[in-house]
């Protein structure tokens, strides 16, 4: 995760899509983890991760805990290990200090995924890394030194870099939750929510409806210089064109769409499509710029990446027609709902990349034995499907997913494009 990116909980009365995937692509029979065709046939509900391997994602859990209990701390959640099987795996984490409110959720989720993955033959190894770089590094040190074969996380982007400096030496790959991109390299991956390949999706799916030319207004963050080197990229593979970019400083859009309003606006507009890659908090102050300066969402449509996934932005005025890619939020929804119920409180956002995590280690364990954790296995170009839908890891450490393209109209986010079961070959 990089420092700052947050969004709130959120939560969609729709069930999570189990998958059912061939040993050669991604596809098969859907159900839904709450359809209850599950008990008929007897045992638990799950859903398939394939290829290579096949990972459970059990139903509702046995036992509902209060749901005005507090949220398990790790000591309460059963201390510094998970299950006692002979593949240990490390999940280094921040349990005290910055960040401790998201390590100790993901913890969480990670004790009910080992719950539901079917009596996994692994032992996970929680450690603490202090939300700090250091505390990494000696996290994933320690972790090592008791045999871990691969290592989950950390959280932010210094940490993973710090936890790849003795996972390297041992030849162990890690997994990070980071969502920057410039942390990523062979033998460690990212299982996070990159904004890369939102960019790519709403840009794709834009050209496929007809947009050819894209204006972009992009916040001068570290979030910003990411998404727009892809959104260049994007837009020039797909063979459109960028009629013009303009930045502006976190919080004063204003002078930035005076500057973009002879593309935008008017009878003269020379731009299709309008690029916004700004956070739920800020957008509201980008929708009043745009709307001053006289601009119609009917006639240029706004497009963002999954930042805008928030309801609050629904009714904007300016957004109206706009459109964003996001991973499918039926996944998620089950999650959080499982997870509520086993531990009182609404998880964050985050939470469910550990519990993919953990769910794929345990399946891939369980079918790829010696060459469980292997880059071979791990960048399998079909990839997996987990909580939030198909993703895979590249040889070079970024990841792809499968994300829906959703638009805003009458304060709601419906989709109009679906996540696709199936990744594209990669490049493409």
């Amino acid at each position: 995760m990089a420092r700052p990116k947050c969004g709130r909980n959120r939560l969609v009365r729709v069930t999570a899509l189990t998958v059912a995937l061939s040993a050669l692509a991604l596809g098969g029979c859907v159900g839904g983890f709450g359809d209850g065709r599950a008990a008929r046939r007897g045992g638990q509900p799950r859903a398939e991760l394939s290829p290579p391997a096949d990972v459970p994602q059990g139903g509702a859990p046995s036992v509902a805990a209060d749901r005005n209990a507090a949220p398990l701390t790790p000591a309460a959640a059963g201390g510094n290990r998970i299950g006692s099987g002979t593949v240990k795996v490390a999940l280094v984490l921040p349990l005290t200090g910055t960040g401790m409110a998201v390590g100790t959720a993901m913890r969480n989720a990670a004790q009910l995924a080992f719950d539901e993955a079917q009596q996994p033959d692994l032992t996970i190894l929680i450690e603490d890394d202090r939300g700090s770089s250091d505390g990494a590094r000696e996290a994933t040190q320690e972790a090592l030194k008791e045999g871990a074969d691969i290592v989950l996380g950390p959280v932010f982007a210094a940490n993973v870099q710090a936890a790849a400096v003795p996972a390297r030496a041992a030849g162990k790959p890690v997994i990070g939750f980071s969502t920057d991109a410039s942390v990523a390299a062979r033998g460690i991956y990212l299982l996070s929510f990159l904004p890369q390949p939102e960019v790519d999706r709403i840009v794709d799916e834009s050209v496929a409806d007809g947009r050819r030319s894209f204006a972009a207004l992009i916040p001068e963050t570290a979030y910003g210089n990411a998404v727009e080197a892809e959104f260049r990229e994007a837009v020039a593979r797909k063979g459109a064109r960028v009629a013009a970019v303009e930045r502006y400083p976190s919080g004063a859009p204003g002078p930035a769409v005076e500057r973009l309003a002879r593309v935008i606006t008017g009878a003269g507009a020379t731009a299709d499509t309008l690029f916004i890659p700004d956070t739920a908090e800020a957008m509201p102050a980008v929708a009043a710029a745009l709307t001053k300066a006289g601009y119609n969402p009917a006639r240029v449509r706004p497009v963002g990446t999954a930042l805008w996934n928030e309801p609050s932005l629904y009714a904007l005025p300016a957004l109206q027609g706009g459109r964003f890619a996001s991973p499918d939020r039926s996944g998620f929804s089950s999650f959080s709902g499982r997870y509520q119920a086993r531990f009182g409180a609404v998880p964050p956002r985050v939470a469910s990349l550990a519990y993919d995590a953990v769910m794929l280690s345990a399946a891939l364990n369980r079918q790829y034995g010696s060459q469980r954790f292997a880059e071979t296995t791990l960048t399998n170009a079909s990839g997996f499907s987990g909580t939030d839908g198909t993703f895979r890891f590249r040889p070079e450490g970024l990841s792809d997913r499968a994300l829906a393209v959703y638009e805003i109209r009458n304060n709601a986010a419906t989709v109009v494009s679906p996540a696709p079961r199936v990744l594209a070959k990669p490049g493409t």
